[in-house]
């Protein structure tokens, strides 16, 4: 069994149904031709990088699949490049990282990562005596260490040296 993803992007100005529909239409193609698929993601709208048919948005689906042969490849880019609510679309055969990756996204460890709420970071950070003293109140910053004077008299003070700009004045 090959592994293979089709991405394509659904012209924005369709209704609803007629996007579900247009997503529709290819996964029947592909269980019709005997494929398993394994993964249907829609993405939503997303921005381009660059403007198709003037439009600078697009919806983006992307369906992974199996099959014993690559034949329904051809047929399938043959109705994605004849339908019109199908601005551009790309399909891959995927390797055994790519098939890893996708998996790997799908189970949630690729991603966005859930972060912790602040509070529980910051006492699982401290130790239990910080906790303790954090309650009180905070001390006072440490004042300055004193210079000793010997090492103030014995460096020579350089003055800067500033150049007198003229200022002409136009009447």
């Amino acid at each position: 069994m090959k592994h293979y993803e089709v991405t394509f992007i659904v012209d924005p100005v369709l209704s609803g149904d007629e996007i579900k529909a247009a997503e529709k239409v290819y996964e029947e193609m592909l269980k019709n031709e005997g494929c398993t698929i394994v993964h249907v993601d829609e993405m939503g709208l997303k921005q381009l990088a660059y403007s198709i048919n003037k439009r600078s948005s697009g919806i983006f689906y992307c369906i992974e699949f199996t099959s014993d042969s690559g034949t329904v490849i051809s047929k399938l880019e043959l109705a994605l490049r004849r339908d019109e609510r199908i601005m551009r679309f790309l399909s891959i055969q995927l390797d055994k990282y790519g098939i890893k990756y996708n998996a790997d996204k799908r189970a949630g460890l690729i991603g966005k990562v859930k972060k912790k709420t602040k509070g529980k970071q910051e006492e699982e950070a401290k130790p239990d005596s910080s906790r303790q003293s954090a309650s009180k109140a905070p001390a006072a910053p440490p004042a300055p260490a004193p210079v000793p004077a010997e090492v103030v008299a014995s460096e020579p003070v350089e003055e800067p040296i500033v150049d007198a700009v003229e200022e002409t004045t136009e009447e």
